[in-house]
């Protein structure tokens, strides 16, 4: 079976406007030129999937049933703009900040450690080293660059439009 390419995102900062800790669907707004570039890439045959850390879990901000919500509600969002995502990986834990013990973990979940890449690469079928990684944060280029993809700083790509001519892709 031929494996597939994919474009991995972050969620808050990425896709979305960063709120810091996201309380409500209300405050949910796709960052400007994201579709476009998410378009483009779905048009060059790529399967697009987000991987987040979701740290506001551990931290007691929110619970897996908002984050899960979240990615429904954001999933619906983005199909009303004739964009699909494969599947939405998220990591709710925190090496050292959670008030609730079953997230107090130092997992390869969490960005910028690859469990998520790899997990999606099982799932799907993924050649990683085929594959782009776009984030907001050092930790997402470094996870992105970790699993083998190439990776990029979602300002610089949405700023310069180099998306459009395919340069991201070379």
């Amino acid at each position: 079976m031929k494996k597939i390419k994919a474009a991995f995102f972050d969620r808050d900062g990425t896709l979305i406007k960063d709120v810091n800790y996201l309380s409500s669907l209300k405050q949910i707004e796709i960052m400007p030129g994201i579709i476009d570039l998410l378009s483009n890439l779905q048009s060059q045959n790529y399967k697009l999937f987000v991987i987040t850390n979701q740290s506001g879990v551990a931290r007691g901000f929110f619970d897996e049933s908002f984050v899960q919500k979240t990615h429904e509600f954001l999933t619906e969002l983005f199909k009303s703009k004739n964009i699909f995502f494969e599947k939405f990986y998220y990591c709710p834990h925190h090496p050292d900040k959670s008030i609730l013990k079953k997230y107090l973990i130092d997992c390869e979940c969490r960005k910028p450690n690859i469990g998520l890449f790899l997990q999606a690469a099982k799932e799907f079928n993924i050649d990683l080293s085929e594959s782009l990684m776009f984030g907001d944060k050092i930790l997402d280029i470094q996870a992105g660059q970790k699993a083998l993809c190439k990776s990029f700083y979602i300002q610089e790509i949405l700023k310069t439009k180099d998306f459009e001519k395919g340069l991201v892709y070379e």
